[in-house]
């Protein structure tokens, strides 16, 4: 294999010749074997990094700091980045030092040679056009890189959130399925008062629909960046108006609606956008979790336990016990969501880290953040594909459930009394009797025509106060 020799101020390296990555590259590479996770993976990222170097290089352009046609190349070059052509390229461990000077330099790297063959030019004869002195023209890392993060965050969010609503709406459409099936329901898992399985579906619709507000308004604060912040946020060595113009061109090339922060040193060494967007993103996992441990045990049984509904069977459950089918969907959501709650704790662990006027914990905030976003999207996916669509309700077992309740004897306080009521509910427990008999046929407290008034399937669902 070919190679040639590439420098940088600590000496030379050789780097086969088919690659367009350089020595910085090829350094981290040799430096950082954490998560085995090349930056390739998000291919998001490796997309926004393309656009933030060709806003750059537009703005150059423009202010006339770069060579016009040598811009042309850088964006031509960098439209091939963000079209994925050479998003094997990008292999940079996603957990790095340095603050993402690695992933920026990679990106830089890319271009340049990609340009420089666009040129007619060997690979690496940055004399012509050089990863830092032309693709990297009025950028430190310290601007290049958070941009990047932040519209890859925005375009990776808006998948989430279209998962996020499609298993809102899938719960939704099991809550009109089931509107009329009559259930018990539970207060620290003992026998509350009757509702509809439809409302506990409904509920959960409104409990996820309510974080599709929340994950707006973290992309809002995703959405404002630094660029032309330079190294802390004074742009040095950037043009006058560069950063108002790069913006303005990665609004252009990107289609999203990035904001210029007002002040760049703030902006620079501030966190505070990951770590509400984590914290919208834990408290969704902490919320399907939730649901998914109700999932789980209103199909327990099937006979020796609640039953109420019944979950897609996925696959046998027992390598020892015949006939078993676990909840495995339901299961693996938990997993998921625990491993989101505990990304937002890295992410609030490596905000608080920041010393001074730059954050170098970024790079570990990336991965807590892609990886969180892209977890809870494909859980989201499987609970509603593998999982929510197939529920089945077991309506008679649940509805005899509920008049052999105990639960019921709320519904008769109006007209006889707290008092008498737990006396009822006392006797029915110690005896094994219906409330039914015990009010109605033995203590006669209530007529027959009352108790059927009380006990219509609207009035259970939505009580309606009746007086003696």
């Amino acid at each position: 294999m070919s190679k040639r020799i590439e420098h940088d101020f600590l000496g030379e390296k050789e780097i086969p010749q088919d690659v367009y990555y350089g020595i910085q590259t090829l350094r981290a590479l040799e430096n950082f074997h954490i998560t085995g996770i090349p930056l390739k993976v998000e291919p998001l990222f490796v997309k926004s990094l393309g656009y933030v170097k060709k806003a750059a290089a537009m703005a150059n352009r423009d202010l006339g700091v770069l060579d016009k046609n040598i811009a042309e190349y850088i964006i031509r070059a960098s439209d091939r980045v963000i079209n994925g052509e050479f998003d094997n390229q990008f292999l940079s461990d996603l957990i790095q030092g340095g603050a993402g000077t690695s992933v920026n330099m990679n990106a830089n790297e890319v271009i340049a040679n990609v340009a420089l063959e666009m040129m007619g030019k060997q690979k690496g004869e940055y004399e012509f056009c050089h990863p830092n002195n032309h693709v990297n023209c009025s950028q430190s890392t310290n601007d290049a890189y958070p941009t990047a993060f932040r519209i890859a965050l925005i375009l990776k969010l808006t998948a989430y959130k279209e998962e996020l609503g499609k298993l809102a709406d899938a719960f939704d459409t099991k809550g009109k399925e089931f509107q009329n099936v009559l259930k018990m329901g539970r207060t620290q898992l003992q026998d509350a008062v009757p509702m509809s399985l439809g409302d506990e579906f409904h509920a959960f619709a409104i409990n996820l629909r309510e974080e599709l507000s929340r994950v707006d308004s973290s992309r809002r604060l995703i959405a404002e960046i630094n660029m032309g912040a330079t190294a802390i946020g004074t742009r040095v060595n950037a043009p006058e108006g560069y950063a108002e113009l790069v913006t303005q061109y990665l609004c252009e090339v990107t289609g999203l609606d990035l904001k210029l922060a007002e002040n760049l040193i703030e902006a620079t060494n501030d966190t505070g956008a990951y770590v509400q967007l984590s914290g919208v993103l834990k408290r969704t996992a902490v919320k399907v979790s939730k649901i998914c441990n109700d999932l789980r045990l209103l199909s327990s049984g099937p006979r020796a336990g609640l039953n109420e509904i019944n979950l897609p069977p996925m696959q046998p459950g027992s390598s020892i016990m015949p006939g078993k089918v676990n909840p495995v969907i339901p299961e693996v959501v938990n997993q998921t969501a625990y491993y989101v709650i505990g990304a937002d704790l890295t992410v609030t662990m490596a905000a608080e880290a920041g010393q001074l006027q730059l954050n170098v914990m970024e790079p570990v905030i990336s991965f807590a953040l892609f990886t969180a976003i892209t977890y809870m999207g494909n859980a989201c996916r499987t609970l509603r594909e593998k999982c929510i669509l197939g529920i089945t309700a077991n309506a008679e077992h649940t509805k005899q459930m509920v008049m052999n309740s105990i639960g019921i004897v709320t519904q008769l306080n109006p007209i006889l009394g707290y008092e008498q009521s737990a006396g009822i509910a006392r006797e029915a427990l110690e005896t094994g009797k219906s409330v039914h008999d015990i009010a109605v046929k033995e203590k006669k407290l209530i007529t027959q025509e009352k108790w059927d008034e009380i006990f219509t399937f609207d009035n259970m669902i939505r009580p309606q106060f009746i007086n003696r």
